[in-house]
């Protein structure tokens, strides 16, 4: 099927039946995308570390006509032990049985600084939250995801990803080794049905961007809800055999 995924119109009911974890769920784009794709039939998976936060998204969803009741799922990716990503996904697991998606959206900026000055515990932390903790979550889900028909993986990159630019740090590196990470699963998994992409979502309404951007004027940027029509592209059944992908969500 011939899709320019980032002008994806889908469906309706067209992640029905699918279980769907996303990560940073609370905010942004996970919240936008969180909220359409059980809009669009799927039950989802809402995963942060506010619980208050994850909350409104719930009652957010419960709010909408015919959403599947979503399932909470608070973990700090920052400070998580191995057992409590086991944990996460044996509970995914007792409920539904399998993983038809899995949305890496959860990330930190870290500082805006030099190599030179970049504080080394900060850089350790962006790069445990943005990429290790990613490749950890992957791995607990594995046999989840295996378990579904057509399973999907998104990762969620950046154009500091693709070309390394100054004062960009670990936020930088982090995306580049998402690409990699992103890359190399797809290429250990193409004999299978599951496929696995990127998304740099570019330029966002979102308090990432903000604190990147402090004086940019918010008005000219898109909001996260015009940019997941990419995410939901991935994630339904119109992207099967659409692997090891890198797409621009704009």
């Amino acid at each position: 099927m011939n899709t320019d995924p980032k002008s994806y119109n889908a469906a309706d009911q067209s992640l029905a039946g699918k279980i769907v974890l996303i990560t940073g769920a609370s905010d942004g784009i996970g919240r936008a995308l969180a909220i359409r794709s059980a809009e669009l039939g799927a039950q989802v998976v809402l995963h942060g570390r506010n619980v208050k936060k994850l909350e409104a998204v719930y009652d957010e969803i419960m709010s909408r006509n015919n959403c599947p009741r979503p399932s909470i799922a608070v973990v700090d990716l920052a400070t998580a032990t191995s057992n409590q990503y086991q944990a996460l996904a044996e509970s995914i697991e007792t409920e539904f049985g399998r993983l038809d998606g899995l949305v890496h959206n959860a990330g930190i900026l870290g500082q805006r600084l030099s190599i030179e000055q970049y504080d080394v515990p900060e850089w350790q932390r962006v790069i445990h939250v943005n990429l290790t903790a990613v490749f950890v979550l992957t791995q607990a889900c594995f046999g989840l995801l295996k378990q579904a028909e057509h399973p999907s993986v998104i990762f969620t990159s950046s154009g500091v990803g693709r070309v390394g630019k100054p004062f960009w740090g670990a936020y930088s590196v982090s995306k580049f080794g998402t690409e990699g990470l992103s890359q190399m699963l797809a290429a250990e998994t193409e004999h299978t049905t599951m496929r696995v992409n990127c998304i740099n979502p570019g330029a966002v309404r979102t308090e990432m961007r903000l604190a990147a951007y402090p004086a940019e004027d918010r008005d000219l940027l898109r909001t996260p809800e015009q940019v997941i029509a990419a995410y939901l592209y991935l994630l339904s059944d119109d992207s099967i055999g659409t692997t090891g992908q890198s797409f621009d969500a704009q």
